[in-house]
């Protein structure tokens, strides 16, 4: 992510992108365990990323994703990012550490969960300081703070 913005001075980026270092810190973490064998630890590590995904892309997907997507530019770019976001969940669900080939599919979505991310970071969080209004953003917040009730 670039550090030259200053979207990471906005209160709600900086939740998003805590929230996109602890999922890939976990997820990372996932592949290690793999890594050592240890398919206990990974379920239990990806059944968080699991968790944290959900609240992290309700959040984003009722608050950012919806104001961003009013503007037709950023429409077709907010729709990609919200299937982005619905793969892994689904994947995730469905997920048998126990298949050599399912092993190596976590490996692969972690790439792509490193991608996706670079979108937003890159792309759509830097758009959005231009972008939003202040009530946009005051909505975008609630919708964060909604799913991430307590």
């Amino acid at each position: 992510m670039c550090h030259y913005c200053g979207c990471r001075d906005i209160p709600l980026i900086r939740e998003f992108i805590a929230e996109h270092e602890s999922v890939t810190d976990l997820a990372g973490a996932a592949v290690r365990a793999l890594d050592a064998g240890d398919r206990d630890g990974a379920r239990s590590l990806v059944g968080r990323v699991a968790v944290e995904l959900r609240s992290h892309g309700a959040g984003e997907e009722r608050g950012l994703f919806a104001e961003m997507r009013e503007n037709e530019e950023y429409t077709a770019y907010v729709d990609a990012l919200t299937v982005e976001h619905r793969e892994p969940a689904d994947f995730l669900d469905a997920l048998d550490l126990e298949s050599a080939q399912q092993r190596t599919a976590l490996v692969r979505a972690v790439d792509e969960l490193h991608a996706h991310i670079a979108k937003e970071e890159d792309g759509l969080f830097p758009a959005s300081l231009t972008e939003l209004t202040g009530d946009q953003w005051d909505r975008s917040m609630a919708a964060w703070r909604a799913a991430h009730p307590g």
